[in-house]
């Protein structure tokens, strides 16, 4: 820290106010905030200090071309004669990855802002690769100019020795060997002249003022092929983003991509769901390293999000190897990486179904879980009322379960666009979510509502309903049960009944094992 205030005197002549350390997530490079006095512009700078000379190096020579370039990256201020230490432009305070938060934490459910977000960046990847690559001298690359199959092997090879033997899943190693020499062979393609990012994900993009992805943290890119970028930002662990909404993002990649060159699409869909496959062995073995080896929780708690993903892409058939299918597939079927279920004989002579969640904690192969007991299947009911018709009648007998009142949020029904459209309907839902309030609404009622089926999963009740009241029942009552009814059944996997009063639909959401991409049973 030190350091950079020296180096901060020599570009501005003054000493900075004062520095705040920005986290780094997973990074080895340390980063920092450093303000100005009162009055003096700019008002704060970026300082990083980077023990690797190289890639101090690399870093500014790529943002350099890039600024040639118009490029949405950093300025370089000020660099040490040592090349450990620089100073950059402050692109802006909050990244992409902050902005996603309550969507991810919402279990993969974005809004339209959110996903207007993602879109803005992912079409500005092509820029980067095409853009970006053309003309630089990848030579200047760290630690290699470009992707072959050494770097493939490398990380295959990192998936084995850090994830996969840790595990003590049983494999043949020659025959495994000779899976990732094919599969390398398989990536390694003819990708031209174009720059790989090879870190393109949302912790690496800075949201400017008006809210425009800018990139930094490219400096171990080179040469290579466009899909293993697209392939880190929409299969990255931890942010869930449903099917659905990749292949939006793929297409607005596709379309951004053609304004600056022509692509193969049926190539490139080929070829992503091999780089999908291994981008999670490559994750994989990254997480094993930071979290079995170095003991980083932050990267133990990511894996079961990794295997989630992993799970997917084997479902999908990206795994065109059938031995290394059968090795991946034993891995997902790990006790420590899915929820598991015991019949058990209680003492009262009832049998007890206790559902087992994992709880990430792999360091020790000693997993422990938390137990719910669940006496009968909880069915849940979901309704959307007209409070002028009056609230919905209990039909179990329970006579519990919770009434909310949606008129406090903004009523779309005012609005002639909207009258004749209902809560499912997408203008609807755009204009609710581009509003907020709902949303804001929804969060208190999804806490309320996780600590009530939590609490009747282990006390074994098999009833449970929950109202939405507006002024028509039409609007925001149908939303919120849409959107309670799907949170529900997707967290906890219970048979959620949907019921639209006013609207006369009903629907079943039915129970499942585990969140997926089931289709409502109408």
């Amino acid at each position: 820290m030190q350091k950079l205030a020296l180096l901060y005197k020599e570009w501005a002549g003054i000493k900075p106010q004062r520095i705040e350390e920005i986290q780094s997530g997973g990074s080895n490079r340390q980063y920092f905030r450093l303000f100005a006095p009162t009055g003096v512009e700019p008002r704060s700078v970026i300082g990083v200090y980077d023990s690797s000379a190289e890639e101090t190096q690399t870093f500014i020579y790529l943002t350099t071309e890039f600024g040639r370039r118009n490029l949405p990256v950093p300025k370089i201020l000020k660099v040490s004669e040592d090349y450990e230490c620089y100073l950059q432009s402050d692109l802006g305070q909050t990244s992409l990855y902050q902005a996603l938060a309550d969507g991810r934490n919402a279990g993969g459910r974005y809004n339209l802002k959110e996903k207007e977000l993602l879109r803005r960046t992912i079409i500005k990847l092509p820029e980067i690769q095409l853009r970006g690559g053309h003309g630089l001298d990848f030579n200047r690359c760290y630690p290699q100019p470009d992707f072959d199959r050494n770097s493939v092997l490398f990380d295959l090879n990192y998936f084995k020795y850090c994830f996969l033997k840790p595990l003590d899943v049983d494999f043949n190693e020659l025959k495994l060997e000779a899976v990732f020499q094919l599969l390398a062979k398989d990536l390694t393609i003819d990708y031209g002249q174009t720059f790989m990012y090879r870190d393109f994900q949302a912790r690496n993009v800075i949201l400017s003022d008006d809210e425009e992805p800018c990139f930094i943290d490219y400096q171990g890119g080179r040469q290579g092929p466009v899909e293993y970028d697209v392939v880190s930002f929409l299969w990255q662990a931890s942010a869930r983003y449903p099917q659905s909404l990749r292949d939006e993002l793929i297409e607005a990649y596709l379309e951004s991509y053609r304004q600056h060159a022509e692509i193969k699409e049926a190539t490139f869909r080929t070829n992503l769901h091999l780089f999908v496959l291994f981008r999670l062995l490559q994750v994989l073995g990254a997480y094993g390293f930071r979290g079995y080896f170095e003991k980083k929780q932050y990267f133990i708690n990511s894996i079961p999000p990794a295997i989630d993903n992993l799970r997917d892409a084997l479902n999908n058939g990206y795994c065109p190897y059938p031995f290394l299918q059968n090795i991946l597939q034993r891995i997902t079927e790990l006790p420590q990486f899915q929820e598991r279920e015991e019949i058990k004989d209680r003492k009262d002579g009832f049998k007890t179904t206790e559902t087992e969640v994992y709880k990430p904690n792999p360091i020790d192969g000693k997993p422990t879980f938390s137990k719910y007991d669940n006496k009968g299947k909880l069915t849940i009911r979901v309704y959307s009322f007209s409070y002028r018709k009056g609230i919905p009648q209990d039909s179990s007998g329970n006579g519990g379960g919770y009434v909310f009142d949606c008129r406090s949020t903004h009523n779309p029904g005012r609005y002639e666009p909207y009258k004749n459209l209902t809560g499912r309907d997408e203008p609807v839902i755009r204009f609710l979510e581009n509003d907020g309030e709902i949303l804001r609404f929804l969060e208190h009622v999804y806490e309320l509502a996780d600590m009530h089926v939590e609490r009747y999963l282990q006390r074994g009740f098999t009833d449970l309903m929950f109202c939405f009241g507006c002024t028509g029942g039409q609007h925001r009552s149908v939303y919120s049960a849409e959107h309670l009814a799907s949170h529900l059944n997707e967290k906890y996997g219970v048979e959620v009944n949907v019921c639209h009063r006013e609207q006369n639909i009903k629907y079943v959401l039915p129970e499942r094992e585990k969140s997926g991409n089931d289709e409502k049973t109408t």
